[in-house]
């Protein structure tokens, strides 16, 4: 008999892997993935990059590299992010293999079997997952509106827990933005323990209004105990997410135990992307072209939003994102969520539901729908189908 690890047989597919996996017909109207739309890709100014690097960078970028990243591309990441605030001279960057690989390594710092490790509720399921594969127990805190609710947050770190993880900027999958005041909130009670945060923030360059992104300011730059801070971003929103590139800022204590653990995973993330991701930042593509895209998501959004007021049943409730790529239900009392998504595909649409999200995998009475992969037509179709199904079965 074959014998696997615990973590590895403690992992199962789920019911709802195993519905979502009907949701492949081509007509399918997809609400459910969290992805850039491939029609919004810079492909031509990739190409462009690709047709003027030298010889000697196109040996570079087919060589291993650093385990840390592209020097270069380290060098013009640190002062795209000195010029939006971040704490640059007491805090290093490694590139990673997506945000995704920055939160494993993370967990793999941190998590011996059975220890506490708390995350909000609903918390975005990678995260889960990783976290899941060195088999802690996950705390999931509850949220409203402004964010994570302060003192059941209190009350967590009783359990005394490895780290806290939080999405506070454009959520996935609840789609809310933490207030001014809640992040102040969080600080004032995180400063005052020794327990590390990771603040992912794989959308924060995607916010609609101008004023809005006045009053978003990571945690990362805002705390006065930055060190108890690991932040994570992503290239994979803002450039493409085949390029499989995203990056943590640390300490140089959580430095060297990061440059570790990522030597054991991969030794290094991808040189060739890592050159294109570089020439795209210092050349200006990279501002100009998250300028056009986050226009487009924000129409998209807004479609959505309208088309949820006129189909949705009034029962129905949900917080408008100022930013990101959801928009999280709650609803109407005595709809099942898993009920919900077969009727819904059986009519040709697809969201995910809720308890995805959960730490627990428990049923909570909400959807998640993602506007930023479906063109506008697509989404008043959708929409009306979710409406008319919830209506449905309300009757």
């Amino acid at each position: 008999m074959t014998r696997f690890s615990q973590s590895v047989s403690a992992l199962r597919s789920s019911a709802i892997r195993d519905l979502m996996s009907l949701a492949t017909r081509p007509d399918m109207i997809s609400f459910a993935g969290g992805m850039p739309d491939n029609e919004l890709f810079p492909i031509h100014e990739v190409q462009e990059i690709v047709d003027n690097l030298s010889v000697k960078e196109q040996q570079v970028a087919m060589q291993y590299g650093p385990t840390t990243g592209y020097p270069p591309l380290l060098e013009a990441l640190g002062e795209w992010l000195r010029k939006k605030g971040f704490p640059m001279d007491t805090n290093k960057l490694i590139i990673t293999t997506g945000s995704l690989q920055a939160i494993n390594i993370w967990a793999k710092m941190f998590i011996d079997p059975g220890d506490v490790v708390l995350t909000e509720n609903p918390a975005f399921i990678g995260a889960l997952s990783a976290f899941g594969s060195y088999m802690p127990t996950i705390h999931g805190i509850n949220m409203d509106g402004h964010g994570i609710l302060i003192e059941p947050l209190k009350e967590a770190l009783k359990l005394d827990p490895k780290f806290l993880y939080i999405t506070p900027t454009f959520h996935n999958p609840a789609g809310l933005t933490y207030s001014p005041e809640r992040r102040r909130e969080l600080l004032d009670v995180m400063n005052a323990t020794e327990v590390p945060i990771l603040e992912d923030d794989a959308y924060g360059e995607l916010w609609f209004d101008e004023e809005d992104k006045q009053h978003i300011v990571p945690l990362k730059v805002q705390s006065e105990k930055e060190q108890q801070i690991c932040y994570t971003g992503s290239f994979s929103k803002i450039f493409g997410p085949g390029m499989r590139l995203g990056w943590m800022l640390v300490g140089e204590e959580f430095y060297r135990k990061a440059e570790l653990c990522k030597q054991c995973i991969d030794a290094c993330s991808p040189t060739f992307t890592q050159v294109l991701a570089h020439r795209f930042l210092v050349s200006g593509q990279l501002d100009s072209y998250v300028a056009s895209v986050r226009s487009i998501y924000h129409k998209r959004c807004e479609y959505m939003v309208d088309a949820i007021k006129r189909y949705f049943p009034s029962e129905a409730s949900f917080v408008e994102p100022k930013g990101g790529f959801y928009i999280w239900v709650k609803l109407p009392d005595g709809i099942d969520e898993m009920e919900l998504l077969k009727e819904v595909i059986a009519e040709g649409a697809v969201f995910v539901v809720g308890s995805t999200f959960d730490p627990q995998g428990a049923s909570n009475g909400y959807i998640r729908v993602s506007y930023c992969n479906t063109a506008e037509d697509k989404i008043e179709k959708g929409i009306k189908i979710i409406g008319d199904v919830m209506k449905k079965m309300m009757k």
